[in-house]
């Protein structure tokens, strides 16, 4: 474990936290991004902040283990198993909605990526040579600075930004462990969610 986080861990960029002020969305009179959000369980997730203790996150993820449905870790001589209970109590989030994967997004029945993206658009008639963050609308450009670290929208942050307009459950525990699981996997993929 030690090489481990010497050589891999120790040396892999944390992603800031995204925090989210309801209150500030409510003064600015988004109200419908702050619905949505709201909709989707996401208002104790999104306001979460706190200190990031680095080096603590790098070891956390340098022995964490995917036990069942179940993270188990070991940081400072403490034990720590992340439950879908611990979830919900920590973050409000609940283990249900929509399990969305990549390669997986057939769960959303007949989508189209680029059909969608221009529906999203501040022109919808405009030329499409990739789904930036630029010209969508100011509700999707919003939900898709949440969803997405790119400017450059994939089909995962499509379908998302999709689900979240429609008001279809996702199921973010399943999104936050896949995301984990492939920071952990994939040597230039950032360590996510700090707090």
């Amino acid at each position: 474990m030690i090489e481990r986080y010497r050589f891999e861990t120790s040396r892999k960029v944390i992603n800031n936290p995204k925090v989210v002020s309801f209150s500030w969305l409510k003064c600015q009179k988004m109200y419908d991004v702050r619905r949505l959000l709201k909709e989707q369980l996401l208002k104790r997730f999104l306001e979460m902040k706190g200190n990031i203790y680095s080096d603590l996150i790098r070891v956390f993820y340098t022995n964490l283990k995917f036990e069942g449905n179940n993270l188990v870790s070991h940081v400072k001589g403490v034990d720590m198993e992340i439950t879908h209970e611990v979830w919900a109590a920590v973050t409000g989030l609940k283990y249900a909605g929509l399990r969305i994967n990549k390669g997986i997004i057939g769960v959303v029945e007949n989508f189209n990526k680029i059909q969608y993206y221009k529906s999203c658009l501040k022109n919808p008639h405009a030329q499409v040579r990739t789904c930036s963050v630029g010209g969508l609308k100011l509700n999707e450009r919003l939900l898709a600075l949440f969803v997405s670290n790119h400017f450059v929208l994939t089909e995962e942050d499509l379908v998302y930004i999709y689900c979240i307009m429609n008001k279809v459950k996702i199921n973010w525990i399943h999104i936050i462990k896949e995301h984990m699981h492939k920071s952990m996997r994939l040597s230039d993929y950032h360590y996510p969610y700090a707090i």
